[in-house]
């Protein structure tokens, strides 16, 4: 644990959240309902970015032996997490989201800024919360990859299950269906993009994985 007061992880865990809290910051004033002020909510996710990205500086490398962000990337690899990203986008445009878009209209950009808004707010905050902090702290808590890549992926599930039965109407067990296989599979391939191509090469997936919604603009 001391490894998350050095003072290199949290020089580089503070400009991670600072830019975190940045790229937020739009989908933070799109936010009409929110119960604070943009101030606020952005003190918040910078605090707790923090905390997070420390996690991932201390742990990741020492336990996964691959650094946090590289852009030396080998082709193949690219051209793999380029092909996915695309056939998954596809895949949700075609399988989920019309049912999906149903359920939670909000969470569906209607205009470019908004879109803008929404993937940034989910390559900048959605992959932190979801992939890098929990496979640090799971690999540090364990010891072991294929056990961290699992322990990343359940949570992944939980987080579905969680928002599915928070909804005011039942999810079609269709959709549920759909939705755990989708966050199954491509979590795993989540994890093993990030250990082989860091950060930024999932960044890159979830963009394909954004751009889908560019067809649905006004």
């Amino acid at each position: 644990m001391r490894r998350l007061a050095e003072p290199h992880v949290l020089k580089s865990a503070i400009l991670a959240s600072l830019a975190s809290a940045v790229l937020c910051a739009p989908r933070l004033a799109l936010w009409t309902k929110r119960p604070y002020p943009v101030w606020y909510a952005e003190a918040v996710l910078f605090f707790c970015g923090i905390v997070l990205w420390a996690m991932v500086f201390a742990w990741h490398a020492e336990y996964s032996g691959r650094p946090v962000f590289t852009v030396k990337w080998k082709w193949p690899l690219f051209g793999t997490a380029t092909l996915v990203g695309v056939i998954a986008a596809v895949a949700w445009y075609f399988l989920v989201d019309p049912a999906l878009r149903q359920k939670t209209p909000e969470e569906y950009p209607t205009t470019m800024p908004q879109w803008i808004a929404m993937a940034l707010f989910s390559l900048a905050c959605s992959q932190l919360v979801l992939l890098f902090a929990p496979y640090a702290w799971s690999v540090r808590l364990v010891r072991n990859r294929t056990a961290a890549m699992a322990l990343t992926v359940v949570l992944g599930v939980v987080v579905l299950a969680l928002k599915a039965r928070s909804s005011a109407t039942p999810y079609p067990a269709l959709l549920l269906v759909q939705l755990t296989a989708f966050r199954l599979l491509g979590g795993w391939f989540a994890v093993w993009l990030y250990l082989r191509g860091g950060v930024l090469l999932v960044s890159w997936m979830g963009f394909l994985m954004e751009a889908r919604h560019l067809f649905a603009l006004r």
